[in-house]
């Protein structure tokens, strides 16, 4: 007999035949004294405790296996057993909650009997995980309140909110996500996030994922699910070690999917280490299929309401747009050739320059829309350089023209310089943008102001533009970065514009692998937020 094979410890009078089999058990087996000290402790118990045989033997078995806050009701029980009372265990198939060696609780099954040998009374314990029945039997609650969710909920946001807080609430998971494909924009975003009470998620909370980068990426990707089973040995993603940095330990990944089409990502993070496990895989795949067609089903509905909106808002912004600068340069020429002989060289420069001006005006629009067009495609290329965020936005200053009497005062806060990795011309179209926006939208006399900085660590600028004006009506802000969208505050005003800056702000930042955010405001006026990495992605 092989001390490796087949000794366990030296539980009484235990016969090689025996140990063998104990050795091989599928449950876990050890074995302890009166005293509590551990006298066996077979291979499946290294496995489901978490402790090697040699880190087990000759250790309270209270110190080992009883969670800290039950370890004084554990040693009451043991001085029963001692006596030669039955106690709460003895004799018993119970299900409690035991300790694992890596700090975290497991749930077990377990039967405690005992044996009279020559050194004295000898109690041996048989048990088992049943983490994955539990697991199973909560599922079941989880998919209820899933499909209760997806009946009830009105839209898509309010559909994939009540996924992520289904899951995280009833499987007891630290983080769930759902990601949606986006592919107008060629990202992954994040349709809802759910977290536990008390955690703060940091840097790895984003909201825009490239595919194929992280988990979501991955599994979109792939179109296959994916399990880390330890998060802090991934090293090859960075939003693997942020998770790992806020206590997250295993990720697990599944489509979702409607035949061959990846439509998103459901995603959840556990607080312990976990090796894959195929029951868990099984279930989330299966609810994954059905949030697929879910979501199918729901974004075929908002796409056909979007278009019609799209279609309405276009034609508005042709209307207003289009018509008026055309118009005003049919108008002109009309008058000017009518009056040629009679007008002043002056009278003709004003003609011209009022023909000049509109023309121009339709230019900027076409350009926006074609600009919008390659962004969205892919085709227009986005050409990463070494530059200064600040000269960026110092030349934009610059350039701006206030119209007159229009007396808005005009601040920037910015270092002497911020070193990035960017398209110059690209980030100067949107500091344009931005800059014009909040001329164009704050009334005589207000303020905008310009701040940029570095955090600590040097990889991420913070580059925000705010201003007095009108603002953006807490409804619809969620429309705020739609094609051809306007505020209805800018209309009721009639302010001319044409709904595509800000797209086209958005694309260019997140083609940078960046972000822009209209920040909560309190008051009037609007604060935009752009965040972007200095380094090459």
């Amino acid at each position: 007999m092989s001390a490796g094979s087949e000794r366990i410890g030296d539980a009484g009078s235990v016969l090689p035949h025996q140990a063998a089999v104990l050795a091989a058990a599928m449950e876990a087996y050890l074995a302890f004294e009166a005293t509590g000290r551990v006298i066996a402790w077979n291979p499946a118990a290294e496995k489901t405790f978490g402790y090697t045989r040699a880190q087990a033997y000759g250790q309270s078995v209270e110190q080992l296996i009883v969670r800290p806050q039950a370890r004084q009701a554990g040693r009451a029980e043991l001085a029963t057993l001692a006596c030669g009372l039955p106690g709460h265990t003895l004799g018993r198939r119970l299900q409690w909650s035991a300790w694992h060696g890596d700090g975290h609780e497991i749930p077990i099954e377990m039967t405690l009997t005992a044996t009279d040998e020559p050194g004295g009374r000898v109690f041996h314990i048989f048990a088992h995980d049943i983490t994955t029945a539990q697991r199973a039997g909560r599922f079941a609650a989880a998919e209820a309140a899933v499909a209760r969710g997806l009946a009830e909920a009105d839209s898509s946001a309010a559909a994939s909110a009540r996924v992520v807080e289904a899951l995280g609430v009833k499987m007891g998971w630290p983080v769930t996500e759902l990601w949606v494909v986006d592919d107008d924009r060629q990202l992954l975003t994040c349709a809802a996030r759910h977290v536990e009470p008390g955690r703060r998620l940091r840097d790895f909370a984003v909201g825009t994922l490239e595919p194929g980068v992280a988990l979501p990426g991955r599994v979109c990707a792939d179109g296959a699910p994916h399990w880390i089973p330890d998060l802090a040995t991934d090293t090859g993603s960075m939003r693997s070690r942020a998770a790992a940095r806020i206590g997250l330990r295993v990720a697990v990944g599944v489509p979702l999917s409607t035949g061959p089409h990846v439509l998103g990502a459901l995603c959840v993070y556990g607080d312990r280490v976990e090796d894959p496990e195929d029951t868990l895989l099984g279930l989330l795949s299966g609810l994954a299929a059905q949030i697929g067609q879910y979501v199918q089903r729901r974004r075929a509905e908002e796409l056909a309401i979007e278009l019609a909106r799209t279609k309405d808002e276009f034609l508005a912004m042709v209307t207003h747009e289009l018509r008026n600068p055309l118009a005003a340069i049919t108008g002109t020429a009309t008058l000017f050739n009518d009056e040629l002989d009679e007008l002043t060289r002056d009278d003709q420069r004003h003609y011209l320059q009022v023909m000049i001006r509109n023309a121009e005006r339709l230019s900027v629009m076409a350009e926006d829309l074609l600009d919008l067009a390659r962004l969205e495609s892919g085709h227009l290329a986005i050409n990463p350089t070494s530059t200064d965020l600040c000269e960026i936005i110092n030349q934009a200053l610059l350039a701006a023209a206030q119209p007159p009497g229009k007396d808005l005062t005009i601040t920037a806060q910015l270092p002497q310089n911020l070193p990035l990795h960017a398209d110059p011309g690209r980030l100067r179209q949107v500091a344009d943008n931005l800059l014009s926006n909040a001329i164009k939208y704050t009334p005589t006399g207000g303020t905008i102001t310009i701040t940029a900085t570095a955090d600590d660590s040097g990889r991420t600028i913070t580059w925000t533009v705010t201003d007095t004006g009108i603002g953006i009506p807490a409804a619809e802000r969620p429309r705020l970065f739609r094609r051809f969208y306007r505020a209805s505050t800018a209309l009721d005003r009639r302010i001319p514009g044409t709904g595509l800056g800000l797209v086209i702000a958005r694309t260019i930042i997140e083609r940078h692998h960046g972000t822009i955010t209209l920040a909560d405001h309190t008051g009037p006026g609007t604060t935009f937020t752009i965040e972007l990495p200095t380094k090459p992605q």
